[in-house]
């Protein structure tokens, strides 16, 4: 099913009058082939303490889908009337509404989905200062963000790995706290945000800080069935709910009311069920099995099984119960290198749990009821299992998975076939002429290491990061502005009122209007486009030098990793270029492009670099705001067609006239060199930096100043 295919806005889908499903949302029952989903949606609404729900996937897999159908199951609440908080009678203390009158009128509704923006600011999602009745009234007054109105519902982001940290970690911090606190403008307000957080992701577009994913108590891992008739039945039910929503979900209302039902139940007696000495210490020995760091993985672990034993009916926990629940909790926590997809060994867990309890009748699924499924539970367990183990890291010299495909391990390449003619440490004349194409081979990579800084210089406003000076939404003040939004500057709009000579009233206050506001303007820091020209030809197989270039390339992406940048990567051999992986927030997925990526033949230098100048021109037409470095790691030969180094000498300078920013990492080696990537720097106007000394060397690549965001008042 097509995420978002069922967009409604919040006030549909929030009707407090609504019984059952809300007009245009797929019935939560109905969803096939995403039992593991289905479950941990569940358990996170039976206890919020597990910590809400992390959905990682590829595009159209009914992600949003499933999360907007499973407000309609939830039980419905009682609510204070009047209160803007959603407080329960009887649970108004600490509301900034209240106290609430025992006696006082209540009211039910549904329980809540609120989505929150990729470009919600830190004031919509909290709270903030009225500037309504601070500015018109010289009151101090409170109004309710995103976290209020999402109180005892669910709270959904679409696409959370795009969302800025600082908002997620501020999500993550009032879920695990249930309150959301608010110190800022004058105001200092805390009030209940008993939320459940959903957040889904395509991984292709980056990943989330692994501090951020531990974060999330249960997580998911979702991809499109294989099997034909599961995939028909998807397309069956898709079709029939978009031909009549009415009549489908007509069809399908007994199984969401059981369902329904089925919650609350669960929530009811999840204070009950016993997590017995022995079960503790099995959780323990799981956690421990499989290295995961801290005791959040024990914790939620012990909530989840516990709401997995309620679920099905059962007031203690069995290993049942702790297996459903570690699957969840753990893939994601388990020690892993920065691009290791998530994941989980079964086999592991079930020999660190043991097989001494038998395995309980199975529970029906949530999705269980209507009309039978196309593939039974153990079917969709059995597909989920060989997932997992498919998505294994393995070694960089196994075979290795990319986009669905399998790559065959590849022999070691040997020098002589690379170069045939070249001694040890030999190098062919400036135009290499003497090259010839060699077969294609794939080499590992070293170890990636810890690089140093690569920054543009001067000012930009691209989108927050840790990488580049910048205009941001986040920073230090360092000016203000007429804009109309962004965080109010008190002091210089208290300034500007005052230079207009304002008067104030019979009582001497200060009297401000509207365009006296003035907007901060925040310094921090911006992450970048880093686009990686990389020369795949046989010379650079010389000396096992394919191993070095492949290990300072993996540094650079761990780094653009950490400093949230998007990535490309163009590589060139034989006698073109490729753009091996587009612009994307997914590093990981460029690494594995790279373990795989062949080497051999001759050396195309001038359509690498046209093809990144080409790359570049797109994004900067797509982003304009996002500035983009180039990184081209060669040994600067050029070999392939005619003039082939004065056609890669007039495209480096055409990148130069256009401004690029740009580093060569200067792969040359042996003790006779020719100087041809520091020539190449010098037409690029680019920082020329040896390959050895990226571990040890700050690169700072040449920048344009960017013009500011906003005009300083």
């Amino acid at each position: 099913m097509r995420d978002g295919s069922n967009d409604v806005p919040n006030d549909v889908l929030n009707d407090p009058d609504q019984h059952g499903s809300p007009p245009g949302t797929f019935p939560f029952s109905a969803v096939v082939g995403s039992d593991d989903l289905a479950l941990a949606l569940v358990l996170t609404a039976v206890s919020p303490e597990v910590g809400g729900v992390l959905v990682r996937g590829e595009k159209g897999t009914a992600k949003s889908t499933m999360v907007r159908g499973l407000a309609a199951v939830l039980p419905r609440q009682q609510v204070v009337a009047g209160c803007r908080f959603g407080c329960a009678p009887g649970d108004g203390a600490g509301c900034p509404d209240g106290p609430h009158d025992p006696d006082a009128a209540a009211g039910t509704r549904a329980a809540g989905l609120v989505e929150l923006p990729i470009g919600a600011t830190e004031d919509r999602v909290v709270g903030s200062l009225d500037l309504e009745r601070a500015l018109g009234r010289g009151e101090t007054a409170y109004q309710p963000g995103l976290l209020a109105a999402a109180n005892r519902g669910i709270l959904y982001v679409d696409e959370v790995n795009l969302l800025h940290d600082h908002l997620v970690d501020l999500l993550l911090d009032a879920a695990a706290m249930g309150r959301n606190t608010v110190e800022r403008d004058g105001v200092s307000v805390s009030h209940a945000a008993r939320i459940v957080l959903v957040g889904t992701m395509n991984p292709e577009e980056g990943e989330l800080r692994p501090q951020l994913l531990d974060r999330f108590g249960l997580t998911v891992e979702v991809a499109a069935p294989r099997e034909p008739a599961l995939r028909a039945e998807v397309v069956r039910r898709r079709l029939a709910f978009d031909a009549s929503p009415a009549a489908f979900a007509a069809r399908f209302e007994d199984d969401q009311e059981a369902l329904r039902g089925r919650i609350a139940d669960a929530r009811s007696r999840v204070g009950a069920v016993t997590l017995t000495d022995e079960m503790l210490t099995r959780i323990a020995v799981v956690c421990a099995g499989f290295e995961v760091d801290g005791l959040r993985a024990d914790i939620v672990t012990a909530r989840a099984a516990l709401a997995h034993a309620a679920w099905s009916g059962r007031t203690v926990v069995t290993v049942a119960d702790v297996r459903a629940a570690a699957r969840l909790a753990l893939p994601h926590r388990r020690r892993r290198n920065p691009f290791d997809s998530p994941g989980i060994d079964e086999d592991l867990l079930d020999e660190l749990l043991g097989d001494d309890d038998p395995d309980p009748e199975p529970d029906p699924g949530p999705g269980d009821g209507g009309e039978p499924e196309p593939a039974d539970h153990d079917l969709d367990h059995d597909r989920n299992h060989d997932r997992d183990r498919e998505a294994q890291p393995s070694s960089s010299s196994e075979t290795a998975r990319t986009d669905g495909q399998e790559s065959p391990r590849q022999p070691e390449p040997q020098h002589a076939e690379l170069e045939p003619g070249l001694g040890e440490g030999g190098e062919s004349g400036e135009g290499g002429e003497s090259e010839v194409p060699a077969a294609s081979a794939v080499s590992a990579a070293d170890e990636p290491y810890r690089a140093k800084l690569l920054r543009a210089k001067g000012i930009g406003q691209g989108d927050p990061g840790r990488r580049s000076a910048a205009l941001t939404s986040t920073g230090r003040r360092v000016g203000s502005t007429t804009a109309r939004t962004g965080p109010v500057h008190v002091p210089a709009t208290i300034r500007a009122a005052a230079g207009r000579g304002a008067t104030g009233d019979r009582s001497g206050r200060l009297r401000v209007l509207p365009g006296d506001l003035r907007r901060s303007v925040l310094q921090g820091r911006e992450s970048n486009l880093v686009l990686l020209c990389v020369d795949a030809s046989g010379s650079m197989a010389a000396r096992k030098r394919m191993e070095a270039v492949k290990s300072a390339v993996l540094s650079l992406l761990l780094d653009a990793y950490q400093r949230r940048d998007k990535v490309g990567l163009v590589t060139f051999r034989g006698s073109d270029a490729e753009l091996t992986l587009p612009p994307t927030g997914s590093v990981d997925i460029a690494a594995r492009r790279l373990r795989d990526l062949p080497h051999g033949g001759r050396t195309p230098l001038a359509e690498g670099l046209g093809t990144a100048y080409d790359t570049l021109r797109v994004e900067r037409l797509r982003d304009p705001n996002r500035r983009a470095l180039l990184v081209v790691v060669t040994d600067g030969r050029a070999t392939s067609g005619t003039d082939a180094l004065g056609r890669a000498g007039r495209v480096a300078t055409q990148l130069r006239g256009e401004g690029v920013e740009s580093v060569v990492l200067d792969c040359e080696s042996g003790r006779f060199r020719m100087g041809l990537a520091a020539r190449l720097a010098e037409h690029l106007g680019a920082e020329h930096l040896p390959v050895g000394e990226l571990a040890a060397s700050a690169i700072v690549g040449a920048a344009r100043t960017s013009r500011p965001t906003g005009r300083a008042a």
